[in-house]
């Protein structure tokens, strides 16, 4: 009998246990997941594992990022194969919406572009203006005194890049055919290791430079920091169901209402804040929602809004409770 029962336990155990590991075998395979094409600039510096970890904890869906130039990512999110993009390139992301691929953008976060290079500055362009300092650049270059390292991969980088030529009065597809322009086709965090190998000048996002530059795997020093013309902005944008039926659409909005939240504004405002002494990222939605630094406010708009806005309504999607 005593023999009778234990079998009856330890076989009602082993089911037990069965079913509980299917059960969690069944609800990890189908766990939610929302994919997220993202700037290696954001991806480098470790915060997208922030927000991962933090946004994960709180939703019952898991985060994928691919990490590539702003380029690639729109063609991602152009083919349905992914849900959100992380991007930081206005003019492209305009197009993106205005093509029918994208809804309710929001811009969840700004810092600023750096011109670095060696420290004997050869070309001489410490504190001047960004412009100012390309124009001194490429005449160094074209005298053979200086190396200059291009992302040249389609990213946001690269289009801001090419922007600040054109602006300094440089024909961008004249130069890169010259001996002292390199491009480098990679990410940012490798561009920075090979202009750093060059000891070449680079144009970098604020926050990726912190990073390598902290952790000493660059030596190269921030040489131009100030002016509009460096602006950089972050945006979150869904890709459209209507045209994708197959993405995951409410997660992407999730996802994007997590970003501008309280929370999420925080934790971009904090991250690297202890490890470097100040902020790789500055947080967006209050700043622009309460006006409250003016100039600053001034700068983004110009540069990220789209007839006044951050997202024109016409591309909101039903969402009115993201916009202010």
């Amino acid at each position: 009998m005593n023999k009778t029962l234990l079998w009856m336990a330890f076989i009602s155990i082993i089911v037990i246990v069965s079913v509980a590991g299917t059960f969690y075998y069944f609800q990890t395979l189908v766990k939610e997941k929302v994919v997220v094409s993202t700037t290696t600039s954001l991806y480098d510096t470790g915060l997208l594992d922030t927000i991962e970890d933090r946004f994960e904890a709180k939703h019952s869906i898991d985060l994928y990022f691919i990490s590539v130039g702003t380029g690639q990512a729109i063609q991602h999110a152009e083919r349905g194969d992914v849900d959100v993009l992380l991007v930081h390139d206005p003019l492209r992301e305009l197009q993106f919406l205005e093509s029918g691929y994208g809804v309710c953008r929001k811009i969840i976060a700004y810092n600023f572009f750096t011109i670095v290079g060696p420290e004997e500055d050869p070309a001489g362009i410490e504190g001047l203006y960004p412009l100012e300092a390309m124009s001194k650049i490429a005449v160094a270059g074209r005298k053979g005194e200086v190396t200059w390292v291009s992302r040249g991969d389609d990213s946001g980088t690269h289009a801001k890049e090419k922007k600040l030529w054109s602006e300094a009065g440089y024909d961008w597809e004249v130069i890169r055919e010259e001996a002292w322009y390199i491009e480098s086709g990679t990410g940012m965090g490798k561009t920075l290791q090979i202009a750093n190998e060059l000891e070449a000048y680079t144009l970098a996002d604020a926050g990726t430079y912190l990073k390598y530059f902290n952790d000493n795997l660059i030596a190269l020093k921030v040489l131009v920091n100030q002016g509009e013309e460096l602006l950089n902005a972050y945006s979150v944008i869904a890709v459209n169901l209507e045209k994708r039926p197959n993405i995951n659409f409410e997660g992407a909005i999730t996802f994007i209402k997590f970003l501008i939240s309280e929370e999420g504004q925080e934790i971009i405002g904090n991250y690297g804040k202890e490890t470097y002494g100040q902020n790789l990222f500055y947080p967006t939605v209050n700043l622009l929602e309460e006006n409250t630094y003016s100039t600053l406010v001034q700068w983004i708009q110009n540069y990220a809004f789209f007839d006044g806005s951050e997202c024109p309504p016409e591309y909101r999607n039903d969402h009115p409770e993201l916009y202010p």
